[in-house]
């Protein structure tokens, strides 16, 4: 993947596409996530990030590029198919990092302290 694929990936979109966005990130995520929790080495972070997004008082624009992001990595087709376990997930990686790297310190010690309640009631995530 290149800069300018990830760039259009994370577009925040207008109000109905993060509706739209946040409806399929709400019902994809922890399928997903429990499928990709052993190839992400960051997953508390994805999972925080999740916790951000659909947090009412996150910023808009971080709002718009985590859902974006979200979105990508619960979308069943992607550049590389998630079921090929030691590369599926590492388009997903790039498309979060450059998202983590975007939203630069917006995930917030409460999304974290969610995260982590959320991994220890979920068994694998």
């Amino acid at each position: 993947m290149d800069d300018i694929k990830i760039g259009e990936i994370l577009l925040p979109g207008e109000e109905s596409e993060q509706e739209r966005r946040e409806r399929r990130v709400r019902s994809g995520f922890w399928p997903t996530f429990r499928r990709a929790v052993r190839q992400i080495p960051f997953s508390r972070d994805v999972v925080a990030a999740y916790f951000c997004a659909v947090d009412p008082e996150t910023p808009t624009r971080t709002r718009g590029i985590l859902l974006a992001a979200l979105a990508y990595f619960v979308l069943p087709l992607d550049f590389v198919p998630d079921m090929l376990a030691a590369v599926g997930f590492s388009d997903d990686i790039a498309v979060l990092t450059a998202a983590f790297a975007a939203i630069s310190g917006q995930i917030k010690e409460r999304h974290y302290r969610k995260a982590d309640e959320s991994m220890r009631d979920r068994p694998n995530g």
